[in-house]
């Protein structure tokens, strides 16, 4: 959702004893009052290290790499006695706040690699640092969303792009293109958290969950059981996506609609 539009107060409708908020952007002033856990994460190798943590080693993997065997025996020996992996396995949630900030933290990762170097001249190369901050990034959201017995939140900021012809587009704002093209293959549901106007022209916040949308907003559910505009609150919401699923003739339309134009409007950031 774009900023200020209560993304990270979305905390607050989590069970607090079960969820640990892993904070890149040190945006917790708004949830002050918030009972659960926080871990503080100022670069990208101490989410690297705690992705690893929470998802244990990819068998898939080499054992030497990031996310294989050996790295993981590595930081369970490093953190022995700390409690921190019993702590993480406890948390059946995990809200990410933000992978904006995951991204420019990774780009300060990458910026300093062998990959950001020309082999040939010794002087920086911005297609390699990108190129290694799409890589690692994608990896490390993969891995989360695949830790067994998790449910994984990544919050992002939405901005408005528009090009050189006039045309406007709603994507996540992330450094670099490949990660935020990727992410919605990623995760299995994509909200997007805006403030919306009802037919009397009564504005109010909302989760937007069909891909097919009057605003043109990013959004995707692969459980099949989300209404198009959800009440902004994610435990009601995971409830709900856990739920019986609906037959496919209400989950699916084909045929075209009698009337195309939307009866809401959207409220954008700029002009609210």
């Amino acid at each position: 959702g774009p900023p200020g539009v209560g993304k990270t107060t979305l905390l607050k409708t989590l069970p607090a004893e079960e969820t640990v908020c892993l904070d890149l952007e040190a945006g917790m002033k708004s949830v002050q009052d918030w009972r659960g856990d926080s871990i503080p994460v100022r670069s990208f190798t101490d989410f690297r290290d705690l992705a690893v943590l929470i998802g244990g080693h990819d068998p898939a993997q080499h054992p030497k790499s990031w996310y294989g065997a050996e790295y993981h025996a590595w930081l369970q020996q490093q953190y022995l006695g700390t409690g921190i992996e019993d702590f993480l396995a406890r948390k059946r949630i995990v809200f990410v706040d933000s992978i904006t900030d995951l991204t420019r933290q990774a780009m300060a990762y990458a910026r300093q690699q062998p990959e950001a170097f020309s082999e040939r001249t010794g002087k920086p190369d911005v297609r390699g640092a990108y190129g290694l901050l799409g890589r690692e990034v994608i990896q490390a959201l993969k891995h989360l969303q695949h830790a067994r017995g998790k449910t994984v939140i990544f919050v992002g900021v939405l901005e408005k792009v528009t090009d050189e012809f006039g045309a406007t587009t709603w994507q996540p704002q992330m450094e670099g293109g490949k990660a935020g093209r990727e992410l919605p293959g990623i995760v299995d549901e994509v909200l997007t958290m805006a403030e919306i106007r009802d037919d009397a022209g009564t504005p109010y916040r909302a989760f937007v969950c069909h891909t097919i949308n009057p605003w043109g907003f990013p959004a995707k559910d692969r459980s099949g059981r989300l209404s198009p505009v959800e009440e902004p609150h994610l435990d009601r919401l995971m409830t709900k996506i856990r739920g019986p699923v609906k037959p496919a003739a209400e989950r699916l339309a084909f045929s075209r609609p009698d009337a195309a134009t939307p009866t809401t409007d959207i409220t954008h950031p700029e002009n609210a």
